[in-house]
């Protein structure tokens, strides 16, 4: 899960830097097609393609739907935050998992937990300080906008998980993502600068290693010991904001932040409980 963060640490990078030359549509796009060769590649060597065809189409093209808007809320944000600012409003993602479980799989979620997916929401508040003196911007909102579609998408692949294997998962996510992210860039297209190639080259191998890092992640580890080291990530966006911004977070954005992974844990930890006392 480290090293998964890390590079999805890295990919985000490389999406705000495109992100100051081309539209956040184009950015979605591109994103999705420089990882679609490794993808393609990744699922023959799995032998995936013979059942390729035999999934879920309803739910793969609502995933698709939802992850393009994901990206482009995401780069957009990216243009105008910094990623630890980023990073703290987007950790409201696990709440927000929780919160739909209740409606989309009927799973029970007693009050504690209602408290602690409020205080996570309150600690949102913190980091966009609406008050008007802060950064209650457009950006601030496609973070917590594309936090939401990422919740959604979660759930999707919950269900999907039932039907359809991983490597269909991926492989239709991608690959729909691409084309419809293309299709809907189009109009603004940008002609990709040559000196941005190796921009695009680090955003498909540092996605690409970063979902399979992520997946063998939660598939040799316990959920709720894996999850909390998803919180890495505002080290390395603090990290990274600072060598090449020269910017770091300030207090409302450290406090914020502090909020909602405190909920965040507290979710994880209670899931793990709930979950041995289910199956002692």
């Amino acid at each position: 899960m480290l090293i998964a963060v890390f590079m999805f640490s890295l990919m985000d990078t490389c999406m705000k830097l495109l992100a100051a030359h081309y539209p956040a549509m184009q950015v979605a796009a591109l994103r999705s097609l420089s990882s679609l060769p490794l993808v393609c590649a990744y699922v023959a060597w799995r032998g995936g393609f013979a059942t390729m065809l035999r999934v879920r189409w309803s739910l793969q093209l609502l995933r698709a739907g939802v992850g393009i808007a994901m990206l482009a809320l995401f780069a957009y944000g990216l243009k105008q935050l910094s990623l630890a600012e980023a990073y703290s409003i987007f950790f409201i993602a696990p709440a927000l998992i929780t919160a739909l479980s209740v409606f989309v799989l009927k799973e029970k979620v007693n009050l504690a937990r209602w408290i602690a997916i409020a205080v996570g929401l309150g600690g949102v508040l913190v980091v966009l300080r609406p008050e008007g003196g802060g950064f209650l911007t457009l950006g601030g909102l496609a973070i917590l906008a594309s936090a939401v579609c990422y919740a959604i998408s979660a759930i999707g692949a919950r269900v999907l998980a039932r039907t359809d294997s991983s490597e269909q998962i991926m492989f239709w996510l991608m690959l729909m993502m691409a084309i419809g992210a293309t299709v809907l860039a189009l109009p603004t297209w940008v002609q990709v600068d040559a000196a941005h190639v190796w921009l695009l080259c680090a955003l498909a191998v540092s996605g690409f290693f970063g979902q399979l890092a992520i997946t063998e992640a939660f598939s040799h580890g316990e959920a709720s010991v894996v999850a909390p080291f998803e919180y890495s990530a505002l080290a390395w966006g603090v990290a990274i904001d600072w060598l090449l911004w020269q910017a770091l977070p300030d207090g409302y954005t450290l406090v914020g932040a502090a909020i909602i992974i405190g909920s965040g844990m507290y979710l994880i930890r209670h899931e793990k409980v709930h979950s041995e006392a289910e199956h002692p």
